[in-house]
């Protein structure tokens, strides 16, 4: 097909597809496909119960993904997300066992606790210049050690508050899940983060090259252990939801959701290079893992083949979009 025609489609497509990511476009047409696909299975997979089901389990994974965004624009990688998940989850039960003070301590205790391994994490990423796949795969270890330790290898038996049941399950707007809404807050706090602050701009900057970013005043340090911080914290509650849907903590709760995040933020267009990517692109890929892991566990899928798939998924798009150059 030649250049003359190629523009004279682009020509007549509109505007705003012309201006879009074509990752998040592409995205979103997987998206209509996979519903479509569904469909042949159960006709219940466009019905507006199923999608606001998948919503609500996607708003999990959106909240974790949202601090793994932010990482990976700067071109870093976090891998203590599994224990970071399962660390505010247990503690944020833990907490609620000491009484009223506890109970109303807990979620932030918990997320704290998930912000605690951030920093950690952003010390020796941004102080220490330890690539970030061994830092935090080593804070990983070490907090999965850790809670071992505290429930003596037993699985928690902590409950859940009341109040993170609700913010998991209930219903503040009618028919909105609230996890739904607190996914929507914390995405436009992000968007608005990265488009209309200085630490956006710095976080796009640093990842597009971090000593032209430095030698341009940007303190890179500081920033890179905010965003690991804010990656701690953001998974630590996603963790929390976790346990309010559940009612309670568990281990593991957390290693499903370590590739989920990561193939979320690549599938929507972020560079794993780092310096390019939006917001909008992680929503669809979030959307597109929700309908792909509900599909496998239709078609019955063993764990292992869905891992296959994940990865699958993360070298496709990183053959397509990873080696373009990083620029916004």
């Amino acid at each position: 097909m030649s250049e003359t025609t190629l523009g004279g489609i682009a020509g007549r497509m509109p505007k705003f597809l012309r201006r879009a990511d074509p990752a998040v476009v592409t995205a979103f047409a997987c998206i209509v496909i996979l519903l479509l696909l569904g469909s042949l299975y159960s006709r219940s997979f466009l019905s507006p119960e199923y999608l606001l089901q998948q919503l609500k389990v996607a708003s999990f994974l959106g909240v974790i993904a949202t601090g793994m965004m932010l990482v990976i624009l700067l071109g870093q990688i976090d891998l203590s997300v599994p224990w970071a998940v399962a660390a505010g989850a247990m503690m944020a039960c833990a907490a609620a066992a000491y009484g009223p003070v506890g109970i109303a301590l807990a979620i932030p205790f918990g997320v704290l606790c998930g912000v605690a391994i951030g920093i950690v994490n952003g010390i020796g990423v941004a102080y220490l210049r330890i690539p970030s796949m061994i830092i935090t795969l080593a804070t990983n270890a070490v907090a999965q050690g850790l809670m071992v330790v505290y429930t003596g290898g037993f699985s928690p038996q902590d409950s859940a508050t009341a109040a993170m049941r609700y913010l998991a399950t209930g219903f503040t707007i009618p028919g909105v899940p609230n996890a739904v809404v607190i996914w929507a807050l914390i995405g436009a706090a992000m968007v608005f983060v990265l488009t209309r602050t200085s630490f956006g701009r710095a976080v796009y900057g640093i990842g597009n090259r971090e000593r032209a970013a430095y030698l341009s005043g940007i303190d890179t340090r500081r920033i890179v252990m905010i965003a690991f911080a804010v990656s701690g914290g953001l998974s630590a509650f996603g963790g929390v939801l976790l346990a309010g849907y559940a009612s309670k903590a568990a281990q593991s709760m957390g290693d499903a959701y370590l590739l989920p995040s990561i193939a979320a933020v690549v599938l929507g267009g972020t560079s794993i290079l780092g310096g390019r990517g939006s917001y909008l692109g992680t929503v669809a890929g979030v959307i597109l893992i929700t309908l792909l892991q509900s599909i496998l566990s239709v078609m019955q899928m063993p764990e292992a083949g869905r891992q296959i798939i994940y990865g699958v998924v993360i070298v496709a798009m990183l053959l397509l979009y990873g080696r373009a150059p990083a620029s916004r």
